[in-house]
């Protein structure tokens, strides 16, 4: 069923070109509403990972409109603000752990965002502690398991309380037990979600409708 409530993110027309002029992403269109999960399905090399880091402006929009909260995204201090309700997870969990500790990367955004020590800590912790991670706080991500860095990097995007989660291939190399656990953790999420996979049975038991990305555009909406 079509969500009829004010999106959270429109894109508008975006296409995207290689430094080569090579068209990669053609007219694309589509709308992102509260509580919406979609999948984002493709090919490998057909755009989808480009696009998710173009609906965040970590790629420079070339042609097209992203408004976010009804607000159109001109420079990259409109992203700035926008990052704040839409929180990205990287494919590969290793682009977003870096501090020495699983507390010090949770506690890295709030820090950033202006809170105290104490506040950014005692937030962390109950992120850390809502998605049963409170007995990793002072390991290394170096000395996590796959499943394990995939939630905390899901936690060093929950504790900004963003409104959508971009995920990009989350289930990848994890096996069927920590993929069933961070299922639930997702199901049981009210954030609207965009999500990247290849794992369709994933994908079925947690989105609602899927975006196709073939030959440059956007083909299909299941």
């Amino acid at each position: 069923m079509t969500d009829i409530r004010t999106p959270l993110l429109v894109v508008k027309n975006l296409s995207h070109r290689f430094i080569s002029q090579e068209l990669l992403l053609d007219d694309l269109s589509f709308s992102i509403a509260s509580g919406e999960k979609i999948a984002l399905i493709g090919d490998n090399g057909a755009g989808k990972s480009t696009l998710l880091q173009l609906l965040v402006g970590l790629i420079p929009l070339q042609d097209g409109e992203l408004i976010a909260l009804d607000k159109k995204l001109l420079a990259e201090r409109d992203f700035v603000e926008m990052r704040q309700f839409v929180g990205l997870v990287f494919q590969d969990p290793d682009d977003q752990l870096f501090c020495p500790s699983v507390l010090e990367d949770v506690m890295f955004g709030p820090l950033n965002q202006g809170l105290d020590l104490l506040a950014a800590e005692q937030k962390s912790l109950q992120i850390l502690a809502n998605l049963e991670l409170t007995h990793l706080i002072h390991r290394m991500a170096s000395d996590l398991s796959g499943g394990e860095k995939r939630l905390v990097t899901l936690a060093t995007v929950l504790v900004m309380e963003p409104k959508i989660l971009l995920l990009d291939e989350p289930t990848n190399a994890l096996d069927s037990k920590a993929k069933q656990k961070l299922l639930a953790v997702l199901q049981s999420l009210d954030q609207a979600m965009l999500v990247i996979s290849h794992d369709l049975d994933f994908l079925k038991q947690l989105t609602s409708r899927s975006l196709v990305l073939s030959e440059r555009k956007l083909v299909s909406f299941i």
